[in-house]
């Protein structure tokens, strides 16, 4: 025998199909993995939902400063300040994505930068429709009633945020997975 047959003959076989009688211990031994990556992922998708919101909680906090500074400290209208309070935040998020809450995805290139901020562009847009609906629509043009106005419309504007942030500005890089 040479040497290569030697190192290649303690290989066993292909194990056999099983019959339709196996016993349910083996059947449960096959699915047990099954579990653990749902685990797994769930478990990814709970710390990047953390994540997400660390850094969105930061630009909300940006976002709400602004808007306060702007529209009751500077007087200026409530869709400037609602709308230059959102491009403020913007940028701060971007850096809290790309440095923290996204780092471990593709690596920075002009393709995620004009994404980030197009996707941005149009959650401002969905944001202020929201804003000036609840401000001028529902009545909500008080000192309380803005930032209430202004919170919801963060809210319902970062549901698709997440959602396109994670599915098309920072994907997870082929090559590490």
């Amino acid at each position: 025998m040479s040497p290569s047959t030697l190192h290649e003959a303690p290989q066993a076989a292909p194990p056999a199909p099983r019959a339709p009688d196996s016993a349910p211990a083996t059947a449960a031994a096959d699915s047990a993995p099954a579990p653990r990556l749902t685990l797994a992922r769930l478990r990814r998708l709970f710390m990047e939902l953390v994540k997400f919101g660390v850094v969105g909680g930061s630009g909300v906090a940006v976002n709400l400063v602004v808007f306060n500074l702007l529209l009751h400290g500077l007087a200026s209208g409530p869709m400037t300040a609602t709308v230059l309070a959102s491009c403020v935040a913007m940028g701060t998020n971007y850096l809290g994505f790309r440095f923290f809450a996204y780092r471990d995805r593709a690596s920075r290139t002009k393709r995620q930068i004009a994404l980030f901020f197009a996707f941005s562009g149009v959650g401002v847009a969905m944001e202020s429709v929201l804003f000036y609906a609840a401000y001028h629509g529902a009545g909500m043009d008080g000192p309380l009633g803005s930032n209430i106005a202004k919170a919801l419309s963060i809210v319902l504007a970062s549901a698709f945020r997440f959602l396109v942030y994670r599915t098309w500005v920072f994907q997870h890089d082929a090559r590490h997975h």
